[in-house]
């Protein structure tokens, strides 16, 4: 009853802005954190930041703090990630994610293991290049 899915990505230039929407299937956004993850090519997926469902808490990871700001629309159930200052490192497929039991906070925050996490949108190719 649960999915998720990323919109806009694409391709940007070294120091432009993109923001990526995660739209939400079966999910409250007051009870369910969202979180961003991604995966560049050769390396590991990370958490990338992550919106809490009780109190709005938001999670970055260090590469991207100050330069991304994740927010949420309740009555759209989506979850944006704005994307600023972009990085050729910035490269990747970005994923959005959620579960029943395990916070993806926990997971951005690096306490848990992205595998324990159930719901996942597809995927959306982020190419930071000139």
């Amino acid at each position: 009853r649960c999915s998720c899915r990323r919109l806009g990505g694409g391709l940007v230039q070294p120091g432009g802005s993109l923001r990526l929407s995660c739209a939400t299937s079966g999910f409250s956004l007051y009870h369910f954190s969202i979180g961003w993850f991604r995966q560049a090519p050769g390396k590991e997926r990370e958490g990338v930041s992550c919106i809490s469902s009780s109190d709005g808490r938001t999670v970055y990871a260090n590469s991207v703090k100050g330069r991304f700001t994740i927010s949420r629309d309740y009555a759209k159930r989506t979850v944006y990630l704005q994307m600023n200052s972009l990085k050729p490192e910035d490269t990747a497929v970005y994923y959005c994610a959620t579960d029943f039991e395990t916070s993806p906070c926990t997971v951005v925050s690096g306490a848990a293991s992205y595998y324990r996490l159930d719901y996942w949108g597809k995927g959306t190719l982020v190419t930071v290049s000139s």
